[in-house]
């Protein structure tokens, strides 16, 4: 068993937004990061600002071939893996150029095409568990190993019952349902291993202005990446924990599910 004292961490969707930033903490926190990108020049170009011990690697998460080279890859170098964060995920897979209210229009249950629903969860809920459970093995070979999900308060069922909460109707069955499924596929993940050591996190960055929201959310990318940070960086939190920014949870930065 691997001790921790070399933490090796994989962070999905690394090479922009959220994702870069929770790699970049992990970076000046001692870990060995890599970057999990889709089109690698990307990720070798977000190497230019992160330099120390981060390494670029291609990873698409919805394809099994990606997925399996990347854990050979990491396998071979290190043999184990401490820290996975599954950062990668899309909002939409319509015509580009839309503004958010007309790729959220789209998406109302009674109209959102199935093909786009398909793809959209290929992506969040499909390939983000098939990640994790082809690192299982290697998150097996190290004490006190994490996986840290970053999800959406969008995705709250006791929020959006709340028929005083005003965002609601935000609530559409691609991209905010498909947050609500990762919850409930991590959270039962969470009950498999909590006898395991290996812990699972999911976590809100709140309405955080990234390319999912073409960049219209309120919250800077520094600031929506606080708590995902302090998630990933966090090695007490009990396993199972759904949190948020205190703007978006109540007590402990907890929010419903």
């Amino acid at each position: 068993m691997q001790n921790n004292e070399n933490k090796v961490a994989l962070v999905s969707g690394a090479n922009t937004g959220v994702g870069f930033q929770i790699a970049k903490a992990l970076v000046e926190n001692g870990y060995t990061v890599y970057l999990g990108s889709r089109d690698l020049a990307k990720g070798v170009a977000a190497l230019e600002e992160l330099g120390g011990s981060a390494k670029a690697i291609q990873l698409d998460i919805t394809d099994s071939d990606s997925i399996n080279a990347t854990v050979k890859s990491i396998e071979k170098e290190h043999g184990y893996l401490t820290l996975l964060v599954n950062n990668a995920a899309i909002s939409h897979a319509g015509n580009p150029g839309r503004t958010l209210e007309e790729i959220m229009g789209a998406q109302r249950a009674s109209i959102a095409t199935i093909d786009e629903l398909k793809t959209v969860w290929d992506t969040n809920v499909f390939g983000t568990l098939a990640l994790t459970q082809a690192f299982l093995p290697l998150l097996h070979q190290t004490d006190n190993a994490r996986i840290v999900t970053v999800s959406s308060a969008l995705g709250s069922l006791t929020t959006n019952a709340n028929p005083e909460n005003p965002y609601r109707s935000n609530f559409d069955a691609v991209y905010g349902a498909s947050k609500t499924a990762l919850n409930g596929i991590f959270l039962s993940l969470a009950i498999d291993l909590e006898n395991t050591g290996i812990k699972v996190h999911l976590v809100s960055p709140g309405f955080t202005a990234t390319a999912l929201n073409n960049f219209q959310g309120t919250d800077s990318v520094e600031e929506g990446s606080k708590e995902p940070i302090r998630v990933a960086l966090a090695e007490d939190l009990p396993t199972g924990s759904f949190t948020g920014p205190a703007n978006f949870s109540g007590k402990d930065n907890i929010l419903p599910w």
